[in-house]
């Protein structure tokens, strides 16, 4: 299938956050209403496109899988239509994190990274829900206690702590600048 599109972006081999800042950054170049083409092959691209451009305003057309190329397909919104991405309010420092594993606090941490990137090394404890699942997944979250949301940078964990605080949980915390800067204990499933 060949969708018509007015740029296309080329982000093969590329990991968050990187889609994400080669999307931001051609879709300024278009005129409202022009749709934008982003071809990745980083699984979690799919999510991370999807929620930015909701959050961004934009319209997520949708996403065409071909042999392991993902092409996603977003809209760009007219000035009336476009919104300020909005960020978590909610968030805390890896260090600070660090201390409240350390001190025994009864907290939830949810890794929305991809399984791959989670096997490789994670924070001992934390829970594997990947950003694209996480949605159909929510009731593996313990939200009596407070949720802390990591990722590899803190975009995809701001993303994913947003849409926890709009499904009514009450206490999320975004994790910056996420397994990029840990230098904590980490741990690797076998």
């Amino acid at each position: 299938m060949n969708i018509a599109s007015h740029k296309v972006v080329d982000a093969k081999g590329l990991s968050c956050p990187m889609p994400i800042v080669r999307t931001k950054k051609a879709i300024e170049e278009l005129d409202g209403g022009q749709v934008l083409e982003v071809q990745a092959t980083d699984k979690g691209s799919k999510a991370d496109i999807k929620a930015w451009a909701e959050s961004a305003g934009h319209q997520y057309l949708g996403t065409i899988e071909q042999e392991g190329l993902l092409i996603h397909y977003v809209r760009k919104a007219s000035e009336k239509e476009e919104k300020e991405v909005a960020k978590h309010p909610n968030v805390i420092q890896n260090d600070e994190l660090e201390q409240l594993i350390k001190a025994g606090e009864n907290i939830e941490i949810i890794d929305v990274r991809e399984e791959a990137e989670y096997v490789f090394g994670h924070i001992p404890g934390a829970k594997s829900i990947p950003f694209g699942e996480l949605e159909e997944n929510i009731d593996q979250i313990d939200s009596a206690k407070p949720v802390y949301v990591v990722c590899r940078t803190g975009n995809r964990s701001d993303f994913a702590a947003q849409m926890l605080t709009e499904k009514g949980m009450k206490n999320v915390i975004n994790v910056i600048p996420g397994m990029t800067g840990w230098k904590g204990s980490i741990e690797k499933k076998q």
